[in-house]
């Protein structure tokens, strides 16, 4: 497993979202440019609360992906690949397994072919009901996520009294 990290300048998650919507928008003007879940071969798996997804990309290609609303695993099963995300740059190779973060959008370049896998937890086997459930229309929508998480989270602490640091139940 190879994990390249590339130093790039630091920047703030929203200069870097910015970044990636512009690339983006740069290639949707791209006469010619593959657009969609049918730009490149996809395999459709499903199992027990499972769905896998496969896609399968030749080499010397950019793509910019959608937004997740949940953390889930990938794979590069096969290839070679660099990865910008609010994260940073990094260079990936097969084989290597990753953790995607809720709210993440990537542009990947393919130095040669690649085979990626990623992993969602669900029972739906409709896959217009999947990415509905899956992928977010915007950033806005992921940051609304988190917020409800946040709040799910917190409301089941117990309180601090004031003053004391004592917990009451």
């Amino acid at each position: 497993m190879q994990l390249q990290k590339v130093t790039v300048k630091q920047q703030s998650n929203a200069q870097v979202r910015r970044k990636i919507l512009a690339v983006e928008h740069a290639l949707e003007k791209v006469s010619g440019a593959r657009k969609g879940d049918d730009a490149y071969p996809l395999k459709h798996t499903f199992t027990d609360g499972l769905y896998i997804r496969e896609i399968f990309v030749p080499a010397g290609q950019l793509i910019v992906t959608k937004i997740h609303k949940f953390k889930h695993p990938y794979f590069l099963m096969e290839g070679d690949c660099s990865v910008l995300t609010e994260g940073g740059a990094v260079r990936i190779k097969a084989p290597y397994m990753g953790i995607t973060p809720a709210g993440t959008k990537r542009v990947v370049y393919t130095h040669s072919y690649t085979w990626w896998i990623t992993v969602h937890a669900t029972d739906e086997t409709d896959l217009e009901k999947i990415e509905d459930q899956v992928i977010a229309k915007n950033f806005d929508e992921v940051d609304a996520i988190d917020v409800k998480e946040f709040v799910k989270e917190v409301s089941h602490q117990p309180a601090v009294e004031a003053g004391t640091g004592e917990v009451n139940p």
